[in-house]
């Protein structure tokens, strides 16, 4: 491991106390972080998020008489169509919109790539802390708002990363404005630079330098 590639991030308890320092080769995520791909991806991300059901009415779909509105001649008016023409108010869209899937995707292996970048550039930016453990016996918010206090995120927009899906911490921290809880297999680079801040567990980091990122990795990006 290089000092060049070598990455460093505080490890944190429950408590907020520095408990020791997470040490390790930033290659083991990846080699490099490609602006151009993390912006590829957030797009698509974006794009799939849309829904896409807006409608809008053509001259042929809007209600109304087709007779001209007036005689064409002897009026000393310019010649005017039927009410449904699109110059008129309320008339129907020369270029309606129609529904449409706006939804694509990316090369499976660039989006796994992308979310390894987008991890890596967490820590190169000081912006990860390394929770020593995250266990919570019931599900209660205050454990999990104390700790985010404690590590000094309290108010900041946070992504807690756990090893897999656990039900008590999904419901201690529903109620925590701007905080996202992600399992390691549902991960992707939409979640990690939308939040602000990482904080993940030791486990779940562990897991991540050593390949464990589920297929599931490229689905929609979720809060």
């Amino acid at each position: 491991m290089s000092d060049d590639t070598k990455i460093t991030a505080p490890i944190r308890d429950l408590a907020g106390g520095e408990v020791g320092t997470y040490e390790f080769d930033g290659n083991d995520l990846a080699d490099r972080v490609s602006k151009q791909l993390l912006h590829d991806v957030v797009v698509m991300y974006d794009a799939n998020r849309r829904q896409g059901t807006f409608k809008t009415k053509t001259r042929s779909e809007v209600s109304g008489r087709k007779k001209k509105m007036f005689r064409q001649k002897g009026t000393g008016n310019a010649r005017m169509g039927t009410k449904q023409s699109p110059v008129r108010v309320g008339g129907g869209h020369a270029f309606a919109k129609r529904p449409r899937d706006f939804s694509y995707r990316l090369p499976k292996k660039a989006v796994r790539l992308a979310t390894r970048m987008a991890m890596l550039s967490k820590f190169q930016d000081g912006e990860a802390i390394v929770l020593n453990e995250l266990q919570l016996s019931e599900s209660r918010t205050k454990p999990v708002f104390n700790m985010l206090n404690a590590v000094g995120l309290g108010g900041d927009s946070v992504l807690l990363v756990i090893p897999e899906y656990d039900l008590d911490i999904w419901r201690s921290a529903r109620n925590i404005p701007n905080l996202w809880v992600a399992p390691l297999n549902e991960l992707n680079a939409y979640s990690l630079l939308h939040q602000k801040h990482l904080l993940i567990t030791k486990e779940a980091i562990d897991l991540a330098r050593q390949g464990s990122f589920a297929s599931t990795a490229e689905s929609a990006a979720v809060g």
